[in-house]
């Protein structure tokens, strides 16, 4: 018992199963020793006083369940055939005649007697007379004490292999719940681009991808670590980490924040540029409790402690508002904001002031795209001179189609004034011509008279 403590307690695994292995252990030893091919043998020991007992299992067949001799001999003709078939045409059979197979063995739920598995029911109601068919009857055997070394040496085999197989189910039990949780672990080794660490009963991996940009992992560092999923391989179940998982910063907040296990403030969104910058929006489902002031802390004590954790990354955090444009313009802080317009298509337009064009933008677009992805809105900044200038061409145009019109009454105005000039020269002209032929007629009487 003390032996079986000691492996329970170091393979973490239950002391009901190490027992369960030992008993399969010794059926096998005992099986290859003293039982015979095909038989299925069941071991109970005591763990008080050593002893083992031993029972064949048998199970309980009616004649209707096993094939008859004809039957086999079919049976045996079709499997000919089709071996003859898989030569010639070098194929497998095809999937119809192996479902038909299926729904017949279904159906008939025939099966091949086997004296050392199977008993008929008549003879099995005289060993145990309330059994029934589909029954296992035990029958028990002979105790046996001394064994052979290559049977102490399969039972060697078989409980090293079911404790290693119940390990794994351990492991994959107890990180399966953990799933979604942060949990701490160090840094083992680096192999190629996995970093390999140590989070207790079993070795977690952190891949490439989730991995934080320009962080150095060296050994023996302990790291608070997101356990992102556990898979089942054939080589036993592995743990999968992350550190640039978004949820990161929520569960590191749930520690470092008593308001949000209470429920008195709710994260609602996190946007994260892995390394570089996070965005966060948090609501109070409390009135009177400020959610900005609770997850900053009394002189940023909450924040600057996850801060360090993840490596200095910078985290914004900001008030969540159901209005969809005090949102958007929350989202775009530490940016000021003058007006929001919602557009359609899942589209909004920001209006910012000149000098906040920059910080709202960010370094590379990286405040705007964080934002967009806290809200899901596809978010446009512009800053008002741009607006103002569409505004004020209208006037302009305006001013220039009075002096075009004016311009063109000048004209006209030039235009009649040198018609009249012409027509005034003109009628002086016609005047001149008029006093110079009335001067030559005058000049011609006086002439006449004298000549008269």
């Amino acid at each position: 018992m003390s032996a079986i403590s000691q492996i329970a307690e170091e393979k973490g695994i239950t002391k009901e199963k190490v027992l369960e292995t030992i008993e399969m252990a010794i059926a096998a030893a005992y099986k290859k020793d003293y039982g015979k091919k095909g038989q299925i043998i069941k071991a109970k020991l005591d763990p008080e006083s050593g002893e083992v007992e031993f029972w064949q299992v048998k199970l309980a067949v009616d004649e209707k369940m096993i094939y008859s001799e004809a039957e086999l001999a079919e049976m045996e003709e079709k499997e000919e055939k089709e071996l003859k078939e898989k030569k010639k045409t070098k194929e497998k059979p095809g999937k119809q005649a192996e479902e038909s197979s299926s729904a017949e063995a279904a159906e008939n739920r025939k099966i091949r007697f086997n004296p050392e598995r199977h008993i008929i029911i008549e003879e099995a109601k005289k060993i145990k007379p309330q059994i029934e068919v589909d029954q296992e009857l035990e029958i028990p055997l002979e105790s046996k004490i001394d064994y052979g070394r290559i049977a102490a040496q399969t039972a060697k085999q078989v409980i090293l292999q079911r404790v290693r197989e119940a390990e794994k189910e351990s492991v994959l039990a107890e990180y399966k719940s953990k799933e979604g949780e942060i949990i701490s672990g160090i840094v083992q080794r680096v192999e190629g681009r996995n970093i390999f660490m140590d989070i207790g009963k079993t070795l977690g991996v952190m891949p490439k991808e989730e991995q934080v940009p320009r962080e150095f992992y060296r050994p023996g560092q302990r790291l608070k670590v997101y356990l992102l999923k556990v898979e089942e391989t054939p080589r036993g179940p592995v743990v999968i980490l992350s550190r640039a998982y978004p949820k990161l910063i929520s569960k590191l907040f749930e520690l470092e924040v008593p308001e949000i296990s209470s429920g008195q403030v709710q994260i609602k969104s996190i946007a994260r540029e892995a390394g570089s910058r996070s965005k966060i929006s948090v609501s109070a489902e409390m009135e009177g409790v400020d959610p900005i002031g609770s997850m900053v802390g009394q002189k940023g004590t909450r924040v600057m402690a996850v801060i360090n954790e993840l490596g200095g990354e910078k985290i914004d955090i900001i008030e969540y508002s159901p209005e969809s444009e005090k949102y958007i313009a929350n989202s775009l802080s530490p940016a000021k904001t003058l007006e929001v317009k919602i557009m359609p298509k899942n589209k909004a337009q920001v209006i910012v002031p000149e000098d906040q064009l920059s910080l709202a933008i960010g370094k590379d677009g990286q405040n705007v795209r964080l934002a967009a992805k806290l809200t899901g809105w596809k978010i446009d900044v512009r800053a008002p001179a741009r607006d103002e200038d569409k505004e004020e061409a209208a006037p302009v145009a305006e001013q220039e189609e009075e002096t075009e019109k004016k311009e063109t009454k000048k004209k006209k105005r030039e235009g009649e004034e040198d018609k009249s000039s012409s027509s005034t020269s003109s009628r002086k002209r016609d005047s001149v011509k008029k006093t110079e032929v009335k001067k030559e007629t005058k000049k011609k009487q006086p002439a006449k008279e004298v000549e008269n």
